[in-house]
């Protein structure tokens, strides 16, 4: 509590105090008035700098889970992987989309690899109070990542839709689609909030939903 008074509420105990002295001692008025106007505003500027670092730590935060649950969710083995909805077409017998599924095998292991890599880095700067620091930065590379992303999801509609697909694989696609678009909106409100506290060249609609068949 000791703390917190002296973090907050230091300078309106300060020109209470200063206030009370003046009337005590009798103080002139005209050398009072300007000293308790100077301490609120260098109390008042201090608490909108801390009340900045405040969100910047919580956009971090919320930085950090998307990181994690996009990584989670939508890479390596997960079932509502796009890489892994793609895997499943070797199912058909068209070997045109075979040669394209296998290319974006080669591809996951690249976006697995970096999405791994990007969230260890966010993780491991949230804990030693870092993040913060790089949110600009971290903000760009999942946006990065995530635009790389949506391109295989926007290649797997149109082979969808010019070839005909197992049921169950258009049911497992559009459950990703559900899945993933309210992750992007998630990320797009977090872009939302962190414009009004800090520069970033993203743009909330940047981040693109995907289409459900």
């Amino acid at each position: 509590m000791l703390k917190t008074l002296l973090n907050r509420g230091w300078y309106p105990a300060l020109i209470t105090a200063i206030a009370v002295a003046g009337l005590v001692y009798k103080w002139p008025i005209e050398v009072v008035a300007p000293v308790l106007i100077v301490i609120l505003c260098i109390g008042l500027v201090a608490a909108a700098i801390r009340a900045k670092k405040n969100e910047l730590e919580l956009q971090s935060v919320r930085l950090t889970q998307l990181a994690a649950y996009f990584n989670r969710r939508f890479m390596g083995n997960s079932s509502l992987s796009i890489f892994a909805i793609i895997d499943s077409l070797f199912s058909i017998d068209n070997p045109k989309i075979w040669d394209w599924a296998r290319a974006c095998g080669m591809s996951q292991r690249i976006f697995d690899t970096w999405a791994n890599s990007f969230t260890t880095r966010v993780e491991s700067d949230l804990r030693t109070k870092k993040a913060s620091i790089f949110l600009h930065t971290y903000l760009n590379e999942l946006w990065s990542i995530n635009s790389h992303y949506h391109e295989f999801t926007e290649q797997f509609y149109e082979v969808a839709e010019k070839f005909e697909i197992p049921k169950e694989l258009v049911d497992q696609y559009n459950r990703f689609a559900v899945e993933y678009n309210a992750f992007v909106q998630n990320f797009r409100d977090t872009i939302t909030e962190l414009r009004n506290v800090a520069r970033t060249q993203v743009e909330a609609p940047s981040v693109k939903f995907v289409r459900e068949l």
